[in-house]
């Protein structure tokens, strides 16, 4: 067995990201991966605008404002936001709103809330700063800057950000079509009835989300019978029409654990077994050129396995930079005291008082210690842990983002 470091760097120079892209409207590019840089072509804002409700005018005609001898300017007009106004006399001011361009003389803005009225007068107080609550032309983008690189992801404050500079579509890599099946005569759908020594597939359902979630088109392609021929029959299909193979259970040795011998019928296994827990039979290789990923059948397995070693070589292959998430520095509010040879990923929960709760058991068939917690912590092979020692925390959010 190799450590997970060793097997995760490996499926990750395999990882060779996809070529083709494809043009879409912003509005729906949530969570793709930008196949060019987005350049703007334009100032954001396109010019000097007011940051507040309130008055701009000259900072200069304030210089001698106080409290004892405030300084009154008549308010010669009123500029809303989307309007122009004319420019500024020198010893006026004008009524302004958020977001409003600065007419053409006005240097600062004062906030209404410092302002008095008598009538068609405005009286301040103070001597403001010149450039006070002004936002200046090309403050947040310049024309002709990069404002977002190739091979990110198209977050909601991204999509934001590029509709900011006028763009109505974005050129992304298409999404990597996963072909995913089950292996088990004991895998009764959902809905159905239980029958003797049945079990529901419930990984079935947590994959496709987590692929749905990753950004993937996947293709279920079902439960597949305990058999070879029903197995490489599976296997051939999804080679013709997915650039990833997924499935779940059939990777250990057992006479009904027909998965890794009908890979090998048709390609090649070049990892088997990963010193994690949980997540032990783990498989990496290929089937006719397509690449294959076989996760362990146990439901927490296959979650773990899918969020820490599965989803950073899909998201590489469909063209994003950073796929390596990094952990945050928690305090464990729990004890850990059975070191192990093999690194592991236990379930928890952050809790009120800022540290991690650990889930009662870490079995790997007990799937509700996934549903109860928001993240996983990394435990190295021999260590132990205390309660108030530092750990290495994986909050799930993360690896949606």
């Amino acid at each position: 067995m190799i450590t997970y470091a060793e097997a995760l760097a490996m499926l990750l120079r395999e990882a060779e990201p996809i070529h083709e892209t494809e043009t879409i409207p912003l509005m729906y590019s949530t969570g793709r991966v930008l196949a060019e840089d987005v350049t703007s072509m334009i100032d954001v804002p396109g010019w000097d605008n007011s940051q507040m409700d309130g008055y701009c005018l000259r900072a200069a005609d304030l210089a001698s404002a106080s409290e004892n001898a405030p300084v009154r300017l008549p308010v010669a007009e009123r500029i809303a936001a989307g309007k122009v106004g004319v420019a500024i006399e020198p010893g006026t001011c004008a009524r302004i709103f958020t977001g409003a361009p600065l007419p053409e003389g006005a240097d600062t803005v004062v906030p209404q809330e410092e302002v008095e009225r008598e009538g068609d007068l405005a009286v301040f107080s103070r001597a403001p700063k010149k450039g006070a609550w002004v936002r200046l032309q090309g403050s947040d983008v310049a024309a002709g800057s990069v404002i977002l690189n190739k091979g990110v992801r198209m977050t909601p404050g991204a999509i934001g950000m590029t509709a900011s500079i006028g763009r109505a579509y974005v050129n992304v890599y298409r999404k990597l079509r996963v072909g995913v099946f089950f292996s088990g005569d004991e895998l009764v759908q959902p809905g159905e009835p239980l029958r003797p020594g049945g079990i529901y597939n419930s990984n079935r359902f947590m994959i496709r989300s987590l692929l749905t979630l990753f950004g993937c088109e996947a293709t279920d392609l079902g439960s597949i019978p305990d058999s070879l021929e029903a197995t490489k029959r599976a296997l051939e299909h999804a080679a013709e029409t997915s650039d990833v193979i997924m499935t779940t259970g059939g990777m250990s040795v057992g006479e009904e654990d027909h998965i890794k011998p009908a890979v090998e019928a048709l390609g090649r296994i070049d990892l088997w077994r990963v010193k994690l827990k949980p997540g032990k039979p783990l498989a990496f290789g290929e089937v006719k050129g397509v690449p294959f990923i076989g996760l362990p059948g146990n439901p927490v397995s296959g979650f773990v396995v899918c969020l820490m070693m599965a989803r950073p070589y899909l998201m590489r292959r469909m063209g994003l930079a950073k796929v390596d998430m990094t952990p945050m520095k928690i305090r464990a509010d729990f004890d850990w005291a059975k070191p192990g040879d093999r690194e592991e990923f236990v379930r928890v929960r952050r809790n009120d008082e800022g540290g991690l709760d650990l889930y009662h058991t870490q079995n790997s068939q007990v799937l509700s210690s996934c549903a109860w917690a928001d993240g996983l912590v990394d435990i190295p092979a021999g260590a132990s842990v205390k309660k108030g020692d530092i750990v290495h925390y994986f909050p799930f959010a993360q690896f949606f983002a």
